[in-house]
């Protein structure tokens, strides 16, 4: 399955995403707001997740598909003054991410071709049976 990839997320973030309930992400990297920028949110949307950096990506990474539920992404404008006569203004932009836990899977092959394209993954299926 080919999907979107977020890299360089906390392992305590994809912890708790295994907890099964939806959880909100904050996301600040450049290449995870473009690679986000680019999925339209929906029940049959599924994102890679992993605490790999995106240098580092290769086959055979673990990481967890999620469902995409809802994404915001938003421009922040900062003003700093100092002693009243410089002032320095930046803008910085976020995205944050409504995801829900499908399952644990394994990166098969990464489709990166530079810091302003996004980022996607060929993931192995992973099937999980439960008896009962």
């Amino acid at each position: 399955m080919r999907c979107a990839a977020l890299t360089g997320i906390s392992p305590d973030v994809i912890t708790d995403l295994k907890s099964g309930r939806p959880r909100t992400v904050e996301l600040q990297s450049t290449n995870n707001i473009i690679t986000i920028a680019g999925v339209e949110p929906g029940p049959d949307t599924h994102i890679f997740m992993t605490s790999i950096d995106i240098e580092d990506l290769s086959s055979g990474d673990p990481g967890i598909c999620v469902y995409l539920l809802s994404t915001n992404i938003t421009m922040k404008r900062i003003v700093e003054f100092s002693h009243g006569l410089y002032y320095e203004e930046r803008e910085r932009m976020s995205a944050r991410v409504q995801v829900k836990y499908c399952s644990s899977s394994v990166v098969k092959q990464v489709f990166h071709e530079g810091l302003t394209k996004p980022t996607g993954v060929e993931v192995l299926k992973s099937s999980c049976y439960h008896a009962g």
